[in-house]
């Protein structure tokens, strides 16, 4: 359920503010959507996986403090985010 390498890369590659730029609240909630979205259909089989329910909303929690960050810091940089993610707030 993890992100390959090349999928990985291509969401920093797309995501990132600047060359090299790894951490930026963008890359981090574009990756962590991309997760969500991978165990959302893992656990749309698998219904009783409950370690990895637990783990999804880790996960959702995560990107929920991050774009709250984000909204806080550059509100305009967080309304971009959202459309080229396709989230609603």
């Amino acid at each position: 359920m993890a992100l390959n390498v090349t999928a990985k890369k291509k969401i920093i590659q797309d995501f990132a503010t600047k060359k090299g730029d790894t951490g930026s609240p963008e890359v981090q909630v574009a990756l962590l959507t991309e997760k969500i979205n991978l165990l959302t259909d893992h656990l749309k089989k698998h219904r009783k996986d409950n370690h990895s329910r637990k783990g999804l909303l880790k996960m959702v929690a995560k990107r929920r403090r991050l774009l709250n960050f984000l909204e806080r810091k550059d509100a305009k940089r967080y309304n971009e985010l959202l459309k080229r993610l396709k989230l609603e707030k």
